[in-house]
């Protein structure tokens, strides 16, 4: 089944995300807009790089050509479900290939290890902590890291002191293999997104 949804959905122009099935035969399939790197100059130059497309985002017209096709192609193939919903990713997209983590480095993730950092951690990261939420980053090995503080957040009215020093900031590297989830933070900014990488609403 999930070659035909690959196959239906990248046919259509469009990237999968996740495919879920759910209790009572529920088949839900999230679909996002294709995205590509931005090109960096010949000389290397990354500020005369060519931008990626600017960020558009899945309609429900979208939506309801890849349902129409899906219905079509899944019963072809004989997939058994009862309801299909078809959804663009939201707030909280899931982030599943390399693709993903470039696309959105930058951004703040949510972050599940498959197993605690045992050992492997260092200063004041407890060795069972399986979850981290921070700014996705590229590693200076190459591959990813994920920055935080372990700062309380401020709430609204609340005067902080200049003389605090703030937490010192952590940062995780980690590889694919090692996630058990990693999506981006649903945090909603109500004076718009401006400037952010995330690029998905």
């Amino acid at each position: 089944m999930q070659e035909i949804v690959e196959q239906t959905v990248a046919g259509l122009g469009y990237d999968l995300v996740e495919i879920e099935r759910s209790a009572g035969g529920l088949l839900r399939i999230t679909i996002d807009l294709p995205w590509s790197a931005p090109v960096i100059a010949a000389d290397g130059d990354a500020e005369a790089a060519v931008p990626a497309l600017p960020d558009q985002f899945v309609t429900v017209e979208d939506c309801e050509k890849v349902t129409r096709q899906l219905q079509f192609a899944l019963e072809v193939d004989g997939v058994d479900y009862k309801r299909l919903e078809v959804s663009s990713p939201g707030i909280d997209r899931p982030l599943r290939h390399e693709q993903d983590f470039v696309r959105f480095a930058g951004s703040v993730i949510d972050l599940t290890l498959k197993a605690p950092l045992g050992a492997a951690a260092e200063g004041q990261v407890n060795v069972n902590r399986k979850k981290f939420r921070g700014t996705l980053e590229r590693a200076e090995s190459g591959g990813w890291q994920i920055v935080w503080s372990d700062e309380p957040a401020v709430k609204p009215g609340q005067k902080v002191s200049k003389k605090r020093v703030p937490a010192p900031l952590q940062a995780l590297g980690f590889t694919l293999d090692e996630l058990k989830d990693a999506r981006l933070a649903p945090l909603v900014d109500f004076k718009g997104r401006g400037g952010s990488k995330s690029g998905q609403a």
